[in-house]
């Protein structure tokens, strides 16, 4: 394949995460081998560049420029890639003057902060990815000719030496800098052009060099074995052609980058009045269009929109003759005072609904809360029993997810354990866990099983017949994000109590109702996930097609002429 090609074909791999990086990669790697622009046989060898910047050094170091040191031994077995005969593979110590700045402590800092003129003091924040320009004007400056820092010319090339950032922020400077401990400068012998350089830096081959030196707890490389990394030279004026191609091709990537912001906010508008329109419609149901790629609408934000309207009585039409909601709190009620009369648990003080959390709900629903719409709502032991190897299964916060219940990873506690909070509640198959303590309070799931098992660190909702559980889960689901990371509370880890889960206000459709709305979030829910894996697909499709490109464009079959541009 042709980089031309490469570039006209950029939609098929635009989906691919991280598509104009992985390009950008791409063409520094394709720089650096010889790739990407044609030689010249009139082109001075860069042996003889190199003979000429090694006598430049010698003079550096009599000068006392540059301390004295052994010279660096040459490259072993080639090198990392093979190159062409005009090329030569050096040590980057080779290639200029390299040093690290100045450490300032944070009081150090102060001071540097009441300079009012000197040249700009770069700290490794102050360095980008690469992309972007170094940030001088950041407060702190170094009074000219203080004899206790470094100075780093301009055209120097800047890498971090040190940290997460280690080998990956690199920048060019435009002016005479002072400069942090953590970063190298690399003030470049004639010959050696400086944005060569800096393109090498950027590599993925250059990266791997450089990471493989590694060391330490935190990670960085020392300067000794930064000096001893392996870098291609080619001749001078080639690497002027490089430089230029790549500027040419960044610049293109630079284009690239904005069309697809541009493609991005295009698709998140499209995306947020397609929910608007599927939200506002009166059978929004019916509006299947909503469910395909080209409304670029994310699935979690139609999950949560289908909760939304299912919640709020939209998403299926009423019937005239379902049961009003009113007679089933009636029924539920006295269930519940028969079980507070044969003394299984006792009453709960609820607060009366406020109409200010509440929202708009058809005729034929009714608002309440937890408390009133449950049977009961309790919790399971209060502090820690202990298990056993076998017996009851101890179900803990950990074992509940989003939707299911892991048994299998259970451990046991005995009978007699057992009794203590069995006298309080049984769980039921049809009733439902809800987390109450630690990151996933809120996470709700249905109890599917008939055997009895223990709990902690969860509330059960002890569901009556009028309350479909699939609908309480669905209702659960949603007002998670809305209320329950608001009402959890808690010290070293979140906690949601038993009252603020009685108090949540709940929206009560007739039982009727409540089944065809669960069928109608399945059936939506279904397309979904359907949607998701033909993203999934289309990602993986695209990352595919650049990695095939990337491999055929790096590894050319035959030998080094350049990649047509």
């Amino acid at each position: 394949m042709k980089l031309e090609t490469f570039f006209e074909k950029f939609a098929l791999f635009a989906d691919a995460p991280d598509a104009v990086a992985k390009m950008r990669g791409l063409i520094v790697e394709l720089a650096v081998r010889g790739l990407l622009v044609s030689q010249d046989a009139k082109d001075e060898l860069a042996s003889e560049l190199l003979e000429r910047t090694a006598a430049i050094r010698a003079k550096a170091v009599k000068a006392g420029d540059i301390r004295k040191q052994e010279a660096f031994p040459p490259v072993e077995n080639g090198g990392p890639f093979e190159i062409t005969a005009a090329w030569q593979w050096t040590r980057l110590g080779n290639t200029g003057k390299i040093f690290n700045g100045n450490s300032v402590s944070e009081s150090g800092k102060t001071e540097l902060a009441k300079v009012e003129s000197g040249l700009p003091f770069i700290a490794t924040k102050d360095v980008g990815y690469g992309r972007d320009a170094l940030v001088y004007e950041n407060g702190l400056r170094v009074r000219l000719n203080d004899p206790d820092f470094k100075v780093a010319h301009a055209n120097a090339v800047l890498i971090c030496a040190e940290g997460g950032s280690a080998g990956r922020k690199i920048g060019i400077t435009d002016r005479d800098i002072c400069f942090g401990n953590k970063l190298y400068a690399n003030e470049v012998w004639p010959g050696i052009h400086h944005r060569f350089i800096f393109y090498v830096y950027q590599s993925p081959t250059f990266f791997k060099e450089f990471a493989s030196r590694m060391t330490g707890i935190i990670g960085g490389i020392a300067r000794s074995e930064f000096h001893l990394l392996p870098i291609p030279i080619p001749p001078e004026e080639e690497q002027k052609r490089i430089v230029a191609k790549v500027d040419e091709l960044m610049a293109l990537c630079d284009r690239l980058a904005l069309q697809q912001e541009e493609r991005e906010t295009r698709h998140a508008a499209l995306a947020r009045a397609s929910l608007a329109r599927f939200a506002e419609a009166p059978t929004p149901a019916n509006l299947q269009w909503i469910f395909h790629q080209s409304y670029a609408i994310p699935p979690a934000a139609l999950r949560k929109a289908i909760l939304t309207l299912a919640v709020q009585g939209k998403l299926v039409p009423q019937d005239p003759n379902d049961e009003p909601a009113e007679a089933a709190i009636a029924r539920i009620e006295q269930q519940r005072e028969r079980l507070i009369a044969a003394k299984q648990f006792r009453r709960s003080q609820l607060q009366k609904i406020s109409d200010a959390d509440s929202f708009e709900i058809p005729g034929s629903w009714t608002w309440t809360n937890l408390g009133n719409a449950m049977l009961n709502v309790t919790d399971g032991f209060h502090s820690t029993p202990q298990t056993v190897e076998s017996g009851v299964r101890y179900v803990t916060a950990k074992h509940v997810k989003p939707g299911l219940i892991d048994f299998d990873s259970c451990l046991y506690v005995s009978e007699a354990d057992f009794r203590e909070i069995a006298s309080k509640t049984r769980p039921r198959r049809g009733d439902v866990l809800v987390v109450n303590i630690g990151a996933g309070s809120g996470l709700a799931s249905i109890i599917e099983v008939d055997f009895e098992f223990a709990f902690k660190n969860v509330a059960i909702l002890n569901r009556p017949e009028e309350v479909d559980p699939r609908f309480l889960f669905n209702f659960l689901v949603f007002k998670r994000d809305d209320i329950f990371d608001e009402r959890t509370k808690g010290g070293a880890q979140p906690f949601l109590s038993l009252g603020v889960v009685r108090e949540i206000q709940f929206p009560l459709p007739p039982l009727a109702e409540q089944r065809r709305i669960v069928a109608k979030v399945d059936e939506l829910m279904a397309l979904v996930d359907a949607l998701e894996t033909q993203l999934a697909t289309a990602r993986t499709t695209a990352t595919a097609l650049l990695a095939a490109a990337l491999a055929e464009l790096t590894n050319p079959k035959k030998d080094h002429a350049a990649a047509e541009v």
